[in-house]
């Protein structure tokens, strides 16, 4: 079982809702564990003096506080100002690298803390930042916890270290600075919001907010998952967020470690360079930045899904059955591993034909040579890096589509087991699983002798069992090789059926574009015709009134020569 510190059982967080936690409030409580700051630094000593003043002030205990300052090769070379935390050394990066995971790691190489707090050297942290912290990893062993910047544009005179450090240690931080309203991190402040504070973000999008400006996490963790990727000159935090994810690790944004970032981040003074710099090693290490691997028939560093297919007791035809069903998938990214004792396949005289091993030979003359296929003994606990596991019995073949549908019903509910029923035997349900790695990797830290580990995942995660008829899973004897004969061309079909559609698709496009038009016209027409029908409608009733006013003119002038000649008449008779 997990624990945050000797002695405190770690509960059982499910999915990310450390709200299950209840965190002690700042100053009322008493810590124990020790943290070691570790700052990538390269030139900017004035910005770091300051990250240091304000270190130097915090409410967290100073005999469980460490800095490390690694010098990534300034020029001239970094120093340690008079106004620092009591245990700060000052370091160079290990020969050999440079850039920030680097120095990263150089740092974490010699740190003593049982968490690692990493903080960029333009940071000046309010009075109880590291304490804020702290109190979330006294209770549990799994957390990253993330704190919250406000941006400053530093306009005018900068304070000294001096009056950093009276400020942070009167609670005064906030006053050092103007807020800079032009920048932020409103994105992952909406984020955060959209998400009930993060407490239900799906998996898939936990490693987004790893910025690297103030993050901690338990140092066994950090060795764990293995560090920072020192290859990655940029957008480290994002793929070491990744992997964190990959462990069954929860991050907590917390919104009361707050600090002030001395400055813009390059992410904001060069988005678009950043990006382009950053997206084909991202696409390459984080599966789950899907709309980075669209480009069709490519293979990455980090699969998307990992399928294992077990050779034990199974004939030749019924694993290649399996693994070509996988291959052909139409989901591109993922790998597949064929378990079996492959050490037993010695080189000596043997009868080819009559060999007790042949199938096991069979199987990996078909897949030695194939990038996607891999042999093991066994397969670790989970597929990490890898985000998904499918675990298919060797003679059933998933549907080119089946993958890719379990995927997505899998990110839909963020769920960590989907078990396809495939048929009943006299050992129980025949299954196919679909596990995913962050469930499983959680589940492990708590799963006791008496507990089935589903049990667990379902309970922190969720199962689902499905069938396999409505998930496209065949035996062998149905599906193969009347289905497919060559993955290559199978692959071929299927981006012809992609094209195909994509041409009806914008022949419809067109003609619903024409009918628009078409009716748009009719449209004018009719309104045409209104407007005429309006005109002689009104020219009509022109007409109308001029009839109407002509008869009783008439009607008057008539009236009128009657009335005369009727007077002459009694005129003529008086």
């Amino acid at each position: 079982m997990g624990t945050g510190h000797p002695g405190v059982s770690a509960p059982r967080i499910p999915g990310n809702d450390y709200g299950v936690l209840d965190p002690p409030a700042i100053g009322a409580w008493e810590p124990r564990m020790s943290v070691s700051v570790v700052i990538p630094a390269r030139q900017n000593q004035e910005k770091l003096d300051l990250t240091l003043a304000a270190l130097a002030a915090q409410t967290y205990p100073a005999h469980l506080l460490e800095v490390i300052v690694v010098d990534d090769g300034s020029a001239p070379p970094l120093r340690l100002p008079e106004i620092a935390p009591e245990r700060t050394r000052l370091i160079g990066g290990a020969p050999g690298g440079w850039g920030i995971a680097w120095a990263l790691e150089s740092g974490t190489a010699v740190a003593d803390g049982e968490v690692i707090h990493r903080m960029d050297s333009d940071i000046v942290s309010y009075r109880d930042h590291i304490e804020a912290h702290m109190r979330w990893h006294h209770l549990a062993d799994y957390l990253v916890v993330m704190g919250t910047l406000r941006f400053t544009a530093m306009a005018g005179t900068p304070p000294t270290p001096s009056e950093v450090q009276i400020a942070v240690a009167k609670d005064r931080a906030a006053s050092l600075f103007e807020a800079d309203p032009d920048h932020g991190h409103d994105w992952i402040d909406e984020l955060v919001a959209g998400h009930r504070g993060f407490r239900d973000a799906p998996s898939a999008l936990l490693h987004r907010v790893h910025v690297g400006a103030t993050v901690s996490l338990p140092a066994a963790l950090f060795r764990a998952v293995g560090g920072t990727d020192p290859s990655l000159t940029l957008g480290e935090d994002t793929e070491l967020g990744y992997r964190l994810t990959q462990t069954g690790a929860v991050f907590v944004p917390e919104t009361g470690a707050l600090s002030w970032h001395l400055g813009t981040t390059t992410a904001m003074r060069r988005a678009k360079d950043v990006r382009r710099h950053n997206d084909p090693f991202i696409a390459d290490r984080v599966p789950y930045r899907r709309h980075l691997r669209s480009d069709p028939g490519r293979q990455w560093l980090v699969p998307y899904v990992e399928v294992v297919v077990d050779t034990l007791g199974a004939a030749f035809e019924d694993v290649r059955a399996s693994v070509d069903g996988a291959l052909a998938s139409t989901l591109p990214d993922l790998r597949v591993t064929v378990v079996g004792p492959w050490s037993s396949l010695t080189g000596g005289r043997r009868a080819p034909l009559d060999d007790p091993l042949l199938d096991l030979r069979l199987i990996q003359g078909q897949y030695a040579h194939d990038s996607r296929v891999s042999f093991a003994e066994e397969v670790p606990p989970t597929s990490a890096p890898a985000p998904f596991r499918l675990t298919c019995p060797a003679g059933w073949v998933p549907g080119a589509e089946s993958l890719a549908l379990l995927v997505e019903q899998a990110e839909k509910d963020d769920e960590g087991l989907l078990l396809v029923a495939l048929e009943e035997n006299e050992s129980g349900v025949v299954t196919a699983r679909l596990e995913r790695t962050a469930a499983v990797a959680r589940a492990m830290r708590f799963t006791r002798d008496d507990e089935s580990l589903d049990d667990v995942i379902a309970d922190l995660y969720g199962a689902t069992w499905l069938d396999a008829e409505s998930w496209k899973f065949r035996p062998a004897a149905r599906a193969y090789p009347a289905w497919a004969s060559n993955r290559n061309r199978e692959a071929v079909r299927w981006r012809a059926e992609a094209e195909s559609r994509k041409r009806e698709t914008e022949r419809a496009q067109r003609q619903v574009a024409a009918l628009r038009a078409e009716l748009k016209e009719l449209r004018a027409s009719v309104a045409r015709g209104q407007r005429d029908t309006s005109r002689w409608r009104e020219k009509a009733e022109q007409r109308r009134l001029e009839a109407v006013a002509l008869r009783k003119a008439q009607e008057r002038s008539f009236l009128s020569r009657a009335t005369r000649r009727l007077r002459k008449l009694v005129r003529d008779s008086a």
